[in-house]
């Protein structure tokens, strides 16, 4: 029986609608780059020290001394959380008019009993400084990023089974409405718990519609375009809007403000509705052959070719009612041993790239040099990197490539213990990325190679696919994606040698 890719070949690979589908779906991931980024100004910590009242009617000789100083990374600093016990320094002030005579280390210490003062240099108001965040708060700040990937993992796991079910139009735009209105709500945020509640919506949201839109392009594009896709299209659109975040942010220096102007992009998306058709794959897949066969016409339409009369015959029509009926879940991932095994190598490398991306990305406060320069070049190196690898997918081993990249980004983290440290001095988690980085290029090694050959179509193809194969067999490989839906499922068995 012939496969999707076969069905559809008379729609060509880059019609009109693939060129409008590419770009559309690309520019929906614009957003993706800023929302998930822009904790790293709207969450930065100002320079800050205690509040002084100014009651006490402190000269100004007394008012610089208020504060004790302490070592922080080899320096001597002012104290972020500590002052010296204003009734005593309210007594010593009145005694005494130079307190260079005074030894201050003796003087009792205290906390900041009034609040904090912040420094206006970079920021009219971070959420940092908005709620204290700071000192004995201080963990509520990395907290709120946390709350965003606990959204992005439950969106991870939820998506693609609501995608599956509901398809893959009406989740996207759902979750581009769920990730724009929220993060419109949470510039109203009246304190830091309603905020992280909503940054766990945005991070659902972001995830869920980067996925669907994957998914989406890659079912409605021909596989000649998928690479290309995949990589030139959605990831170099997020990279652009990771760029735009700091362009934005150096000019809105307020935080209700700058997420207010960063959700407002996701209104323009409305009208897409009506440009972006369901996924005919996925309709097929459900048994709604009447419908997948209307959008399949209107995409010829649109391409200026002539669909065949019959799109589909009666043993594909009794294929697709039979699969309609079969239902699938993220526990099929885990069920057999060689498709657990690939899932939990995949898994693995995802949660280490994941860890090693944002790590670097949301360092970008503590580099040295200007903020915004650094988070724009941050994200733009991003965009010859997926230049790069897109030649790489189109011309090498799959397993080679990715195991090559990563292997090249653990070993450059080791390297930047060679950066002096009035650069940054903190390596070990430079050290611990790194680490998980040279590991997982020799993990990937275990999963099968996909060079040239078809990607399987049904769970029942998937369990076919042995890790390691000797290269003669990639053929076999080959034939059995072709005829096992035909019956002759033991041809990769029966004539590929499993090292």
């Amino acid at each position: 029986m012939r496969d999707y890719d076969e069905i559809t070949a008379f729609l060509g690979e880059w019609g009109p609608f693939q060129k409008m589908i590419f770009f559309l779906l690309s520019a929906s991931i614009f957003p993706n780059g800023f929302c998930g980024m822009s904790i790293v100004f709207v969450g930065d910590v100002p320079e800050h020290r205690c509040l002084i009242p100014g009651n006490l009617n402190l000269s100004k000789a007394w008012l610089n001394r208020t504060i004790p100083l302490e070592q922080k990374r080899g320096k001597l600093q002012h104290s972020q959380c500590r002052r010296y016990r204003l009734d005593v320094i309210r007594d010593l002030s009145a005694t005494f008019a130079n307190p260079d005579s005074i030894n201050m280390s003796e003087v009792e210490q205290e906390p900041c009993l009034d609040g904090w003062e912040y420094s206006k240099d970079q920021y009219i108001a971070t959420i940092v400084s908005e709620w204290d965040l700071v000192c004995d708060n201080h963990w509520k700040g990395p907290f709120v990023m946390s709350i965003f990937f606990v959204g992005v993992l439950s969106g991870s796991f939820i998506s693609g089974q609501l995608s599956d079910r509901f398809g893959r139009k009406l989740i996207m735009f759902g979750t581009m409405a769920v990730q724009s209105v929220f993060s419109m709500l949470q510039a109203f945020s009246p304190n830091w718990e309603i905020f992280c509640i909503l940054n766990f919506l945005v991070g659902l949201g972001q995830i869920s519609n980067l996925v669907a839109a994957f998914v989406l392009g890659s079912e409605l594009l021909g596989k000649s375009i998928r690479i290309a896709f995949s990589t030139l299209g959605t990831c170099i659109s997020f990279a652009i809007g990771y760029m735009a975040l700091p362009l934005v942010a150096y000019f809105i220096r307020s935080w209700p403000m700058l997420l207010l102007f960063l959700s407002l992009p996701g209104l323009l998306y409305i009208p897409l509705w009506w440009f972006i058709p369901e996924s005919p794959r996925w309709l097929l897949i459900k048994g709604r052959v009447q419908e997948a066969e209307a959008i399949l016409r209107q995409i010829a339409m649109k391409n200026g070719v002539t669909p065949p009369e019959v799109l589909f015959n009666d043993l594909e029509l009794e294929d697709m009612k039979a699969r309609s009926k079969e239902s699938h879940s993220i526990i099929h991932l885990f069920k057999t041993p060689n498709i657990r095994a690939i899932t939990s190598v995949n898994v693995l490398v995802w949660m280490i790239l994941t860890a090693e991306y944002f790590g670097l990305s949301l360092n970008t406060p503590n580099l040295h040099g200007d903020d915004y320069l650094n988070c724009f070049f941050s994200a733009a190196v991003e965009v010859p990197a997926y230049v790069a690898t897109w030649l790489f997918l189109q011309k090498f081993s799959r397993r080679f490539s990715l195991s090559g990249s990563l292997l090249l980004g653990g070993v450059v983290l080791f390297f930047i213990q060679l950066i002096p440290s009035n650069v940054y001095s903190e390596f070990l988690p430079y050290i611990l990325m790194g680490s998980l980085t040279v590991f997982s290029a020799f993990l990937v090694l275990f999963l099968p190679e996909t060079f040239n050959i078809p990607l399987p179509e049904t769970i029942d193809q998937m369990q076919k696919i042995k890790r390691f194969k000797r290269r003669s067999t990639d053929r076999n490989q080959y034939r059995f994606y072709k005829d096992g839906a035909a019956g002759e499922t033991n041809m990769v068995a029966n004539k590929g040698e499993e090292v």
